[in-house]
């Protein structure tokens, strides 16, 4: 059993992929089964009704899915490719406390098979170009990010799992900021998340950032596996063909040696546990 689930196609404003061929590269690799979870960033990005509000990078539109042709495409592209892999409906939602309304709104109107929840965002700045920590000293914007991502698992309870929890190390330009700071914080999210029966992403592209440990790191997931968190996705936050379905075996090997023995997929946002060993 091998599965990718953090997958970004040309929906994304990030991503040129075309679905139809990252299901054929799938194939081609010998996954069985993908979830496709293209990004959703209310307010810092504009949604297709009002296509005249669109800005752009050069041609690049800086929007959200489109999502009644997402929808529409996965659908056929699942009945298209049925006796080749398991294609399932997922999607990212990068989620602010101002926000949360918009993506109830959102997750209403589709029936999603798994729900990505992620912070890319606080007050609407942006974490990759410094906007967010500019002005802020390293432990503002830790422990800000934290609170952010504290909020939301208290007051939204519509997704599957947090998305790559401490993604505020990717950018931190000074140094990584030790866990022992946070820890009292992120005991409090998890808490709320296995309470929930909400789980956490294993996120590969820690690989291609160079950072020198997992995403969330091995000491967040011994610390989620003591509370007894036991959901677990794997992805690899798939851009483009290079990264589809990297590190995934390496992945579950390095989950065994933390004391795990499953991760799950998920269907209509139920979780469905795989072996390790699988």
């Amino acid at each position: 059993m091998l599965c990718d689930y953090h997958l970004h196609t040309n929906y994304s404003d990030d991503s040129s992929y075309i679905m139809e061929d990252l299901v054929n590269d799938s194939i081609d690799i010998g996954l069985n089964e993908i979830c496709i979870t293209d990004h959703v960033d209310y307010v810092v990005k504009s949604d297709w009704d009002k296509p005249e509000k669109i800005q752009y990078d050069g041609e690049r539109p800086i929007a959200n899915v489109d999502y009644t042709k997402f929808y529409k495409e996965i659908k056929s592209l699942q009945e298209k490719y049925k006796d080749q892999i398991n294609i399932k409906i997922g999607m990212e939602f990068g989620m602010q406390k101002h926000t949360i309304g918009k993506f109830q709104k959102l997750f209403n109107q589709y029936n999603f098979d798994f729900i990505i929840l992620s912070c890319h965002q606080v007050d609407d700045k942006e974490f990759w170009n410094q906007a967010f920590q500019s002005e802020k000293s390293q432990k503002e914007y830790n422990e800000l990010y934290y609170q952010e991502i504290l909020h939301l698992v208290k007051h939204y309870k519509n997704y599957s799992v947090l998305g790559h929890l401490d993604m505020i190390k990717r950018y931190d330009e000074i140094s990584e900021y030790p866990f022992e700071k946070v820890k009292t914080i992120i005991t409090d999210i998890l808490k709320i998340v296995i309470s929930d029966g909400k789980g956490i992403e294993i996120n590969t592209s820690s690989h291609r950032y160079d950072l020198n440990d997992l995403t969330p790191s091995k000491d967040i997931l011994r610390l989620y596996k003591n509370l007894g968190g036991k959901i677990l996705t794997i992805g690899s936050d798939t851009h483009k063909k290079e990264h589809l379905g990297a590190y995934i075996e390496a992945t579950k090997n390095e989950l065994k040696q933390l004391g795990f023995n499953s991760y799950c997929t998920y269907e209509n946002m139920i979780p469905i546990y795989h072996s390790l060993d699988d």
